[in-house]
């Protein structure tokens, strides 16, 4: 088996705080013997927990960056009792591009788990996270939001495990987060998600969506900095309250039928918005031709009711993409 390329320029064991980065050769055109330089912060004290945090699993996601890159600022070593590992461009060259996927390999890191040590650029950051640091860690929090393509209501998110303490420890978790909507998420494409690849190895695990566009505001990036303290107090990291908002939502997207996808090309008329309650069988969409007028568009019903929790963000749509997703709203837990 080979192993994996990537070295750290900073000892990942040692105490105090340390800013370096994750080195993995790159031998390119205009470098022979380059590298891809992953920035990391580690920031330890004393025996106790680890986390893991990350940002930039797809590169135009942006509320993970903004926070991971505050706390690795703020975070001195003697407010922590244990370990924290900030990682807030894990797919650096995608968050350089500001796209989804690595512009080197065109691969989506978040499909591309466990990875492989002898593989493409992507595939060995896979795997190097999945072999080397989500091993070392208790807990895993990873950011995501919408990206230039979707747009979410601000939630975190534990997904249905088969292990039932585990997934109850990872709702504890998502809780403590404290973003105004926390989710119970059944992903309908989970195999080589980084996700996937954490719960596998037995790990606490949050991850999330906080909005989307390609952007990140004021707000969104506030509830990524205020839910990865909220968690590092909860895991007993940091000291101090947590401090949630009042009347977070419980939602569950509990199966395929949240998803709603075009079938056409065209220009995209949105019925309802994100947060709006809709029944099923409302009318929540319209696809109108692209090339013509005249012509009646293409209705999209609501598959169930619930709320309007993630909607596509570009005005025009590809037959396939997601146009919005309907989550159930649940009693707070």
């Amino acid at each position: 088996m080979s192993a994996n390329p990537i070295q750290p320029t900073i000892p990942l064991d040692g105490q105090g705080k340390q800013h370096g980065f994750l080195r993995l050769p790159y031998s390119r055109n205009d470098s022979a013997w380059g590298s891809v330089m992953i920035p990391v912060t580690v920031i330890a004290n004393g025996q106790g927990p680890t986390a893991l945090l990350t940002g930039g699993n797809h590169g135009d996601e942006y509320e993970g960056p903004i926070a991971l890159q505050q706390l690795a600022w703020e975070i001195e070593p003697q407010d922590v009792t244990g370990r924290i590992i900030i990682v807030p461009y894990m797919n650096y060259p995608a968050f350089r591009a500001g796209a989804r996927v690595s512009p080197i390999d065109q691969v989506n890191l978040n499909r591309a788990f466990p990875g492989r040590a002898d593989g493409t650029v992507s595939q060995k950051i896979a795997n190097y996270f999945n072999d080397v640091l989500v091993p070392m860690a208790d807990v895993v929090l990873d950011y995501h939001s919408g990206g230039k393509t979707l747009d979410f209501l601000p939630y975190a998110a534990a997904h249905y495990l088969d292990d039932k303490r585990q997934q109850e420890a990872c709702v504890e978790a998502v809780k403590a987060f404290g973003a105004p909507y926390s989710m119970m998420m059944l992903e309908i494409d989970s195999v080589g998600m980084f996700d996937t690849a954490v719960e596998s190895q037995g790990k606490l695990f949050v991850t999330t969506e906080l909005g989307g566009g390609g952007t990140a505001t004021a707000y969104s990036a506030g509830i990524a900095i205020r839910g990865a303290l909220n968690l590092l107090k909860h895991t007993g990291i940091l000291a101090g309250e947590i401090e949630s908002p009042e009347n977070s939502q419980m939602l569950d997207m509990p199966d395929g039928g949240c998803f709603h996808f075009a079938s056409r090309d065209g220009l995209l008329q949105l019925l309802a918005d994100l947060g709006d309650e809709v029944a099923a069988g409302q009318p929540i969409a319209r696809i109108w031709p692209p090339d013509r007028t005249g012509a009646a568009p293409e209705e999209v019903v609501a598959n169930r009711g619930g709320i309007l929790a993630a909607r596509h963000f570009p005005g025009l749509v590809q037959s396939g993409d997601c146009l919005a997703v309907i989550a159930d709203v649940t009693l707070n837990g």
